[in-house]
């Protein structure tokens, strides 16, 4: 219950980066906290004290079987959003360093008062 509690609360600190911070940067790194919290959310999900691999040996039934191997599925999601959150934060900061190339800055409130 207490890691669940702690993916919670590092969720809750890269949502507080991401609303209250004024640069770019910051509000990524605010991004990829989160990515990370929800990661480690999934994987506690599929956690079972003292699980086996879920590999299937001939002599054990299914009942069996479910009820001492790991829940693969979360595994097989948390892989899947480490890549597709690898290539958000490739964009994000690729356009974060066109954004300084343009306006000169990282912070937002200048770039709303900024034209061009």
């Amino acid at each position: 219950m207490l890691t669940y509690l702690l993916a919670f609360i590092l969720f809750a600190v890269g949502l507080y980066s991401v609303i209250n911070k004024r640069n770019i940067i910051k509000i990524i790194m605010g991004i990829i906290i989160m990515e990370h919290a929800v990661n480690a959310f999934f994987i506690l999900v599929g956690y079972r004290a003292a699980g086996k691999a879920p590999i299937m040996i001939q002599n054990t039934s299914v009942k069996e079987f479910v009820g001492f191997s790991v829940d693969p599925l979360p595994q097989a999601l948390v892989i899947t959003s480490i890549v597709i959150s690898l290539g958000v934060v490739a964009l994000m900061v690729t356009l974060a360093v066109r954004i300084y190339q343009h306006y000169g800055t990282f912070d937002i409130t200048e770039i709303r008062n900024l034209r061009g």
